[in-house]
C-alpha cells in the first residue's frame, strides 16, 4: 500500500513564505511523477506544480516565479517552496504522485495524500 504525507502548511500573512513537503511510502518501485495540487473552498482542485524523474517542472501561471518545486528522487519526497503568498493561494494543498508499484506494471497509477491546509491572511 502507497501512502502520501504532506506535512509543512499553516497560517501566514500575505508575501510570507511556506515550504510544503509530501513523502511517499509503501511498496513503490518507481515515482514518475509528484505534484501539488489545491482545492480552495467552492472550487475545482488545480495544479499548482509538477515535477517528473528527470527534474522536468510545469507551474500554474498564477504561481511561476513565486513557487518552487524540487524532489528527493532517493527520499520518495517532493517539496514546495511557496513565496510570495498571496491570499487567493489560500487552499488545501493536496500531494500526487504517478507511480510504478512493479516493474511488471503498464501504467502507472495515481495517488494522492490527504492535504493541508495553507492560509494566506490579507
Amino acid at each position: 500500500q502507497v501512502q502520501l504525507v504532506e506535512s509543512g502548511g499553516g497560517l501566514v500573512q500575505a508575501g510570507g513564505s511556506l515550504r510544503l513537503s509530501c513523502t511517499a511510502s509503501g511498496r513503490i518501485f518507481s515515482i514518475r511523477v509528484m505534484g501539488w495540487y489545491r482545492q480552495a473552498p467552492g472550487k475545482q482542485r488545480e495544479l499548482v506544480a509538477t515535477i517528473t524523474g528527470g527534474g522536468s517542472t510545469n507551474y500554474a501561471d498564477s504561481v511561476k516565479g513565486r513557487f518552487t518545486i524540487s524532489r528527493d528522487k532517493v527520499k520518495d519526497m517532493a517539496s514546495l517552496q511557496m513565496n510570495s503568498l498571496k491570499p487567493e493561494d489560500t487552499a488545501v494543498y493536496y500531494c500526487n504522485a504517478d507511480l510504478l508499484i512493479s516493474a511488471g506494471d503498464v501504467r502507472p497509477a495515481s495517488y494522492w495524500g490527504r492535504g493541508t491546509q495553507v492560509t494566506v491572511s490579507s
